[in-house]
């Protein structure tokens, strides 16, 4: 079998995402003194000594739920203990057994995977007498831990793989058995953002087919940024879920704050960005703001507009207006129609995305942006300033990820914007470059004979040398 697999269980607020970055050497995480923080699974891969290991990190388990946003929690905790070769029940040694822990016991009690418990919190005290009470769970001996400290973690880990690793003698102990990260492609990284509750769990959940990420009718339900595998024709991806971007004045929770930074911090590590849009909403200037962020990072870019079924042809045409008008520095990327929740649109959505990162990672070959960029100033020279014409003599491409072209020549500081615009639409046409931002540098060549000032000439030049 692959990766031994470890789910980390327990009621909220008892340190299970500190556990978390902790085994993972990350801070992946969201992590605050606010129960019911994590909501959905969240994935990472931690290693000890020479063999690695998949953590799963869940959100508060209320096994008992019955509906709301903690039965849909307690669901992904579920599909988490089905996933899991071994489990971390964690319980916090501080505010000692509490009813809920005897409840996920129970429900904990009749797996045939080893399930540790780890007492967590216990930095200070005596260990003996912080996992006293916790034997009466009945699941064996508990283990005494600090997750912000790492005291007994590391014993805490050892004792999880072995009873794995005594069960199973086909897990491999080295790392060599495992492919070499090397030997497979690089995942692409799709992050997928827009306002609160326009559909993005829906949209993942729907490539999926399954219940992967909490797709909840409340505004804020996704609060972390939840990396999710995909596959789609033999092609690895990752699609991250980011919580909805508000605007700041809406923005009142600590908690929340978090989320928009760890939404932001997911759209720059991303190589595409697919930005979700409410077709049974007004485009909002909200909408506007996080398409510009997009934009100045210079990712990679698909536009879908959700919740396009059930809408009369007259009310369609009008959000294909408003879309174009206000998105118009978009102009570059696609735009595409869905519907998440029945699977609408989906794979041509995809293909934009495919598309717009082969832009974003074009070669540019040197040869033929210059023929473009001279081809550009024959049909229409940049206009003068004054008595100067600038001048452009040859173009290279200066980076990926957004391209980014340089060009050459003199006098160029006084090129206009439009006239880089029309230049920005010439190489875009000619190398095909839909769905990804494009950087023009322009790099002004200097005389190198012409007279240069002495620091003595500029010394007499300051006011304040003539005034002394």
């Amino acid at each position: 079998m692959g990766k031994p697999v470890i789910a980390l269980v327990g009621r909220p607020n008892v340190g299970k995402s500190t556990l978390f970055n902790r085994l993972t050497q990350s801070r992946d995480a969201l992590v605050a003194d606010f129960p019911g923080l994590t909501r959905d699974r969240h994935y990472g891969q931690g290693r000890i000594g020479d063999t690695p290991f998949l953590v799963i990190d869940t959100g508060g388990f209320e096994p008992l739920a019955k509906e709301g946003i903690f039965l849909e929690m307690a669901r992904q905790t579920e599909e988490a203990i089905l996933e899991a070769d071994a489990i971390l029940f964690v319980v916090d040694g501080r505010s000692g057994l509490n009813p809920r822990d005897v409840e996920i016991a129970a429900r904990l009690r009749p797996l045939k995977c080893p399930i540790l418990i780890a007492v967590n919190k216990t930095e200070g005290m005596r260990p003996e007498l912080a996992v006293a009470e916790f034997h009466e769970l009945g699941l064996g001996e508990p283990t005494a831990i600090s997750a912000a400290h790492g005291d007994g973690v590391p014993a805490l880990l050892e004792r999880a793989l072995a009873s794995l690793l005594a069960g199973h003698e086909n897990i491999p102990e080295k790392a060599d058995a495992e492919p070499s990260e090397d030997a497979a492609p690089r995942a692409l990284r799709i992050a997928i953002a827009g306002r609160p509750n326009v559909g993005k769990s829906t949209f993942i959940n729907a490539l999926l087919g399954e219940e992967r990420v909490i797709a909840f009718d409340l505004p804020g339900t996704t609060r972390d940024a939840i990396d999710v595998a995909f596959t789609r024709k033999g092609k690895s991806y990752c699609l991250v879920d980011t919580a909805g971007l508000r605007k700041k004045g809406k923005v009142f929770e600590t908690i929340e704050k978090f989320s928009i930074i760890k939404t932001l911090r997911a759209i720059e590590d991303a190589e595409v960005v697919i930005l979700m849009l409410d077709a049974r909403q007004d485009v909002a200037d909200q909408d506007a703001h996080i398409a510009d962020f997009v934009l100045q990072t210079g990712r990679a870019l698909a536009i879908a507009v959700n919740k396009w079924d059930g809408l009369t042809a007259y009310e369609k045409e009008q959000i294909r207006q408003t879309a174009s008008r206000k998105l118009k520095f978009l102009d570059f990327a696609r735009i595409h129609f869905i519907s998440a929740k029945r699977r609408v649109g989906l794979s041509k959505l995809l293909d934009s995305v495919e598309e717009a990162h082969a832009a974003a990672m074009a070669d540019l070959p040197t040869p033929k942006l210059t023929r473009v960029l001279l081809d550009a100033v024959a049909r229409q020279a940049p206009p003068r300033h004054g008595a100067i014409r600038p001048k452009m003599r040859y173009a290279h491409q200066g980076g990926m990820n957004p391209p980014i072209i340089v060009i050459h020549g003199n006098a160029l500081e006084h090129v206009p914007d439009t006239y880089r615009r029309y230049l920005e639409n010439t190489f875009r046409e000619a190398f095909r470059l839909t769905g990804t931002p494009l950087r023009l540098q322009f790099n002004v060549s200097h005389n190198p004979y012409a007279p240069t000032e002495t620091p003595r000439k500029r010394a007499q030049k300051s006011p304040r040398a003539r005034d002394s």
